[in-house]
Parts: structure tokens; C-alpha cells; sequence
């Protein structure tokens, strides 16, 4: 499967659309060259690995007591480091995020994620290393 996004529920966008037809083809075109026996040398490619699901604050009601700060709106893959604005309280407070090494928030603030409890997924960046491809 194919995920592009973010993207709001119900609305089609044609920049995303876009990108995922380009990723698509780039797959069909691997599958189409590797059955044509060309052979593919070694690469090492960056990836994030989810870590953990983060959810909002929440009162011992289970209501939610904090918004998403206003400076991690929006910045899905981008570092966030110790000490860094996560959320907002209704009263002006600022939750800050404490972690031990740098992560990657993503699907910050989706909306499709309230009702599962998860203002984010923190991820970790990290490389992946192939050997060479070729088919037998």
C-alpha cells in the first residue's frame, strides 16, 4: 500500500495525487527492470522507524486538557528535541518534550487519530542498507 499525505478526510489533492503516481510508477518500473534481469548495486537508504504512539494530556476524565503547540503544528518529520514545545494547555501552559535523543513526530494533529488517542507518532531516523539485487 501507498499512504501520501497528510491530507484532510474527504478532500482529494492533486499535489499528493501527483506524488503518488510517481511512487507507483517507480515501483512498477523497478519490478519491470529487475524482471529484465538488470542487476541493482548496494544502497543505503534513510528511513524513520515509529517508535511509540504519543497521545494528548489528559484529565483523570480521560478528556483531553492540552492542544498540539503551535510551533510543532506542521512540522511532521522535522527534529524535536528535549526541552522543544509539544503541547498547549487551555490555561497558556507549555508541555515541553522530554526525551533522551532527537525524534521525528509525524501525523501530528490528524484528525483521523483523536478518537484513537494519538496526537503523534514519534520516530526515530535511521539508515537501511541493501545488498545488491539481482534476479535468479
Amino acid at each position: 500500500g501507498v499512504e501520501v499525505g497528510p491530507q484532510p478526510q474527504g478532500v482529494v489533492r492533486a499535489d499528493n495525487l501527483d506524488k503518488m503516481r510517481r511512487i507507483v510508477k517507480h515501483g512498477l518500473d523497478f519490478v519491470q527492470l529487475l524482471n529484465e534481469g538488470k542487476e541493482f548495486p548496494p544502497c543505503t537508504i534513510e528511513v524513520f522507524k515509529v517508535m511509540e504512539k504519543v497521545d494528548y494530556p489528559r484529565n483523570k476524565n480521560d478528556e483531553i486538557i492540552a492542544i498540539i503547540h503551535p510551533k510543532l503544528q506542521d512540522q511532521d518529520w522535522q527534529p524535536l528535541n528535549n526541552g522543544d514545545p509539544l503541547f498547549l494547555t487551555l490555561d497558556g501552559e507549555v508541555i515541553a518534550y522530554k526525551g533522551d535523543c532527537t525524534v521525528y513526530p509525524t501525523f501530528i494533529n490528524e484528525a483521523a487519530y483523536y478518537e484513537k488517542k494519538q496526537a503523534f507518532l514519534k520516530t526515530v531516523k535511521m539508515n537501511l542498507t541493501a545488498n545488491h539485487i539481482r534476479s535468479s
